[in-house]
C-alpha cells in the first residue's frame, strides 16, 4: 500500500475509534452521524442493509432494531463475518435472481428502511464512477419499490456528478422528505455523500 495513505489513514480519528470501540468499519461513525441529525431509526424496523461488508452499519442497526423485535438482513457481493442477531446473504446484486432471494429471506416481513453503502470499485476516473454509483442507487431504488412499505425510510451512498440531480428528482417523486447529508465522518476528498429520504408514498 502507499506509505501516505497509511500514514493518513492510521491518523484519521475514526479509524483510532474504531479500533478502540472495537467496531467493524468506520462507516459506523457516518451512520451515527446521520442517525443524530434525521433519526431514521425507529424501534422494532425490519431493515435490509444492502453492501453490508464488512458490517459497521449492520452492526449499528442491529443495537437500534433486534431489542425492539426488529431485525438486519444485510447482503453483500463479499463475505462478511457473521454477526450474531444479522441474517446475511452473499449475492451480487446484479444477479437477475437476487430480488427473489431477498424476497425469499424477507419470509413476509414488512420493511420499514432500506439502507446501501453500496459503492462500485473506484477508478478515480469521474465518467466511469459516477454512473456506476448511480447504477447501484438505481438497484436500490428497486428494491424500494418492490419491499419497502408505506412510510419507509430510505438511506444511501451516491457520488455527486452527472446524473445525481436527475436521481434526486426520482426519488422525490416517491417520498415525502429527501435530504442530502455529507457527515463528518465521510472524508471531504470523496465525491460521495448521503441521500436520507423519509416516508415512502407507496
Amino acid at each position: 500500500m502507499n506509505k501516505i495513505w497509511l500514514r493518513q489513514h492510521f491518523k484519521d480519528i475514526y479509524i483510532k475509534q474504531k479500533y478502540k470501540r472495537k467496531i467493524r468499519s468506520r462507516a459506523w461513525f457516518k451512520l451515527d452521524q446521520i442517525q443524530k441529525t434525521d433519526n431514521i431509526f425507529n424501534k422494532g424496523m425490519h431493515i435490509i442493509d444492502l453492501g453490508s461488508a464488512p458490517g459497521g452499519w449492520s452492526e449499528y442497526a442491529l443495537k437500534k432494531v433486534i431489542p425492539y423485535k426488529g431485525s438486519v438482513i444485510a447482503c453483500d457481493i463479499l463475505p462478511m463475518q457473521p454477526l450474531q442477531g444479522v441474517e446475511f446473504i452473499q449475492v451480487d446484486c446484479f444477479h437477475n435472481d437476487f430480488l427473489k432471494i431477498l424476497l425469499k429471506q424477507i419470509n413476509n416481513r414488512k420493511i420499514q428502511m432500506v439502507m446501501s453503502d453500496m459503492s462500485p470499485n473506484i477508478t478515480g476516473i469521474s465518467s466511469i464512477d459516477i454512473p456506476n454509483s448511480i447504477n447501484y442507487a438505481n438497484i436500490t431504488l428497486n428494491i424500494c419499490y418492490s419491499l419497502l412499505e408505506k412510510e419507509g425510510n430510505l438511506l444511501l451512498k451516491i457520488f455527486q456528478g452527472e446524473g445525481f440531480n436527475e436521481y434526486i428528482k426520482k426519488v422525490k417523486l416517491i417520498f415525502n422528505k429527501v435530504i442530502i447529508r455529507k457527515p463528518p465522518a465521510s472524508r471531504s476528498s470523496s465525491r460521495e455523500v448521503y441521500l436520507v429520504a423519509k416516508g415512502f408514498k407507496r
